[in-house]
């Protein structure tokens, strides 16, 4: 088989390079993916008792970038959805993000405006504040307030889902769920806020079909190397997996997810459950708010945080930490020596954090700058 393009992985950077390849460039590309699917993470499938499920975990689409949707939009038709989260917080359900709402659902009334008082002198209303700078710029009762929040919401979270503290990760692990000064409950507050109507798997099934993309499931791109011609790579799979580990592992955290079906139609109030302090889980997530489905019974699906061991589960979170980024410093120069022959993109290529969109859009930025020109 002769292509232009090798891409190793099938999941949001690879399609999203595979269909602008084949469709603006008109060249052929062929996709290697390792698992027996598409669509990465964000891969979805209808259980047995026609439940969407989403096999990796929820993966709830946000956006602020009209880029991104629209591109998006173009293989999908959308449900709109606000996504909400509580956390289960001295034995009551609390909005999480943080906001005002939690603050009057665990303190006494009279605490709780006194709170609320001191939040909006200090920060405004509509504003958020990183629990770390929150801990660092509050004294007196805000003190307490952000001792609490750290103690009850964020600090067993962090350590059972990183096995690291707050304090140890990057300031935008913790960034990213923020005290939130406001009452609006939803988790995300972006422009564009929905789930993919027939779900991720249809979406990314309608970006591949094209004649001039090929796929190859339940492959390892090793496998079959030597036996394709190509003239370029795009990797979206590890970054120190594929320079076979010279400079050793970059450490990322993984999960182990359980799946239970209900005789009823309905568990939770929410989409998403957290539990930061009790459990070894991290969070429940009952799919069928995610799909909108109305039906007799309901799927769960909770969430253990583990290491990642390489051969025994999947990498799914990079460890944002100083000493990581400078061993993911030696790959870059190592990526630098090929001099474009093989481009990277993706959370596990690029050692990023990524959201869905965040993914999108490097994605749509390599084409136009590297590959389009």
């Amino acid at each position: 088989m002769k292509v232009n393009w090798l891409i190793i992985g099938a999941g949001y950077s690879a399609c999203v390079l595979a269909e602008r390849i084949a469709t603006q460039l008109a060249q052929k590309v062929l996709i290697v993916e390792r698992r027996d699917h598409i669509a990465g993470n964000a891969y979805d499938y209808y259980n047995e008792h026609g439940i969407l499920v989403h096999k990796y975990g929820p993966h709830i689409f946000h956006t602020k970038s009209k880029k991104v949707w629209d591109y998006l939009s173009q293989f999908t038709e959308w449900r709109h959805y606000f996504h909400h989260v509580l956390g289960v917080i001295e034995g009551k359900k609390v909005p999480i993000p943080f906001n005002l709402n939690s603050l009057y659902a665990l303190f006494p009334p009279r605490y709780a405006e006194k709170l609320e008082e001191l939040l909006l002198e200090k920060f405004g209303f509509g504003v958020k504040v990183p629990i770390l700078k929150l801990r660092e710029s509050a004294n007196g009762e805000l003190e307490f307030l952000a001792n609490y929040i750290y103690e009850n919401v964020f600090l067993r979270y962090t350590t059972k889902q990183w096995e690291l503290k707050p304090e140890e990760l990057d300031r935008g692990v913790t960034g990213r769920v923020p005290v939130y000064i406001s009452r609006d409950n939803r988790y995300f507050q972006d422009t564009y806020q929905a789930m993919p109507k027939h779900g991720y798997t249809e979406m990314f099934r309608r970006m591949l079909a094209h004649p001039n993309i090929k796929l190859l499931l339940n492959t390892d791109y090793r496998e079959i190397i030597n036996d394709i011609k190509f003239n370029r790579i795009i990797c979206t799979g590890p970054l120190d997996n594929f320079f076979d580990y010279m400079h050793g592992e970059l450490p990322y955290r993984s999960l182990r997810f359980q799946f239970d079906t209900l005789d009823q139609e309905c568990y939770q109030e929410v989409g998403t459950v957290n539990y930061p302090n009790e459990y070894d889980i991290t969070r429940i997530t009952e799919q069928k708010y995610l799909s909108g489905q109305t039906l007799p019974k309901t799927t769960l699906v909770m969430e253990y945080p583990q290491p990642f061991v390489p051969g025994k589960n999947d990498p799914y979170y990079p460890i944002p930490r100083e000493e990581n980024r400078e061993r993911c410093e030696l790959y870059l120069k190592e990526v630098e020596k090929l001099n474009g022959s093989v481009l990277f993109a993706g959370r596990l290529a690029d050692y990023k954090y990524y959201d869905m969109d965040q993914a999108t859009l490097r994605a749509l930025g390599l084409f136009e700058k590297e590959i389009a020109v």
